[in-house]
C-alpha cells in the first residue's frame, strides 16, 4: 500500500509516499481501508520534529474514515462496517492514517455519521474529541462564562457548540470577518483581539495565546490548552492544563449522533490526492485555511 510518511524532519517537502506492507491487525484491532483521512497542524508538527523521532519513519495521520476490511481476536466490528476512527500517536508510530490502509485499537472506532460523506466525517474525530476533552477538563457549571479563543478553527468551532450545548455562556474570540460563523455556532457573545482581565470563569485557548488568554480568566477559575505539557502555569488560583486528547470510541460515537442530529458542523476546506500530501502540507503552512484539507487515497 502506500502511505505519508517522514523519515527526515522539514518542510512539506519532507513528506514521501512510500510503499509498504498492508497492516494486520492484531487481537482488539481492526484495520479500515481508507477512504479519507484530515490533516490536521499536529501533522506538520510531527513533519517538523516537534515531537521527536530522529532517524525513524514516522507516520502521518490521526483521523480516519472508511470501511473495516480485516478484524483481529475479540473485535466487535465486521467487515464492512463504516466507521470513523481516530489513530492517535505521534514519533512512535511508523504508519498513520495517511495511507490507504490503517489498524486502530477496536476502542477507538465508532459507526459513521449517516448524514455526511466520509470526506466531511474525517474531519470529526481529532478535534471534536479535543473539543469535547478540553471542555471536560474545565468542569463548568450550566450559566457559566467561557472565552474560546480561536473559535473560527476547527477544535475552537466544537468547543463553541458543545459548550452550549451545556448550558455555558460562550464568548467566541476569532477574527472579525468570522463573528457571523461563530455566532451560527450559538455563541452569545463575540470578541476581536482580547477580552477583559478576570472576565470568564474559564477560557479554551484553541488559538494557543498562552499568558495572554490567562489573563482573562478570574481569580480561582479555569484554562485549558490545546498544546499537551505546553500550558502557563497557574497564577491567581487560576487551574491550567492541557488537553492530551485520547481515542474513545464511546465518545466518538457520541459526537457522530450529535453530527446526525445536526448540532455540530464539519467543515471541509479543500482535498487532496494522498500522492499530493506534500502539496497539502505546503497549503496548510500557506495558513487562512477554513476548514480541515482531507487526503484522500
Amino acid at each position: 500500500m502506500r502511505a505519508a510518511v517522514v523519515t527526515t524532519f522539514g518542510g512539506p517537502e519532507a513528506v514521501r509516499v512510500v510503499q509498504t506492507e498492508v497492516p494486520e491487525p492484531a487481537a482488539r484491532q481492526v484495520r479500515i481501508k481508507v477512504a479519507a483521512a484530515a490533516l490536521n497542524p499536529v501533522d506538520a508538527g510531527m513533519r517538523a520534529g516537534v515531537f521527536g523521532g530522529e532517524g525513524k519513519q514516522v507516520g502521518l495521520g490521526w483521523d480516519v474514515a472508511g470501511t473495516v476490511d480485516a478484524v483481529g481476536a475479540a473485535s466487535a466490528w465486521n467487515v464492512g462496517d463504516e466507521v470513523v476512527a481516530l489513530h492517535p500517536g505521534v514519533a512512535d508510530k511508523p504508519l498513520g492514517s495517511h495511507a490507504e490502509y490503517v489498524v486502530v485499537g477496536t476502542d477507538a472506532v465508532a459507526l459513521a455519521p449517516r448524514t455526511v460523506g466520509v470526506v466531511a466525517a474525517a474531519t470529526l474525530p481529532l478535534n471534536a474529541l479535543a473539543a469535547v476533552q478540553a471542555l471536560d477538563l474545565l468542569e463548568l457549571a450550566p450559566g457559566q462564562s467561557l472565552l474560546v479563543t480561536g473559535a473560527a478553527g476547527a477544535v475552537g468551532g466544537y468547543a463553541v457548540q458543545l459548550a452550549v450545548r451545556r448550558g455555558v455562556s460562550v464568548t467566541a474570540l476569532a477574527r472579525a470577518g468570522d463573528e457571523e460563523f461563530v455566532r451560527s455556532l450559538g455563541a452569545s457573545h463575540f470578541a476581536v483581539g482580547g477580552a477583559e482581565a478576570g472576565a470568564f470563569d474559564a477560557v479554551l485557548d484553541a488559538a494557543i495565546l498562552g499568558e495572554t488568554a490567562l489573563a482573562w480568566v478570574r481569580d480561582g477559575g479555569a484554562f485549558v490548552g490545546v498544546i499537551p505539557k505546553a500550558h502557563p502555569a497557574s497564577v491567581r488560583g487560576v487551574r491550567t492544563t492541557a488537553v492530551e486528547v485520547q481515542a474513545d470510541g464511546v465518545r466518538l460515537a457520541e459526537l457522530v449522533g450529535l453530527v446526525d442530529e445536526g448540532a455540530l458542523t464539519l467543515r471541509v476546506a479543500e482535498t487532496y490526492a494522498l500522492d499530493e500530501a506534500s502539496k497539502a502540507h505546503a497549503r496548510l503552512a500557506e495558513g487562512g485555511v477554513r476548514g480541515r484539507i482531507v487526503l484522500v487515497p
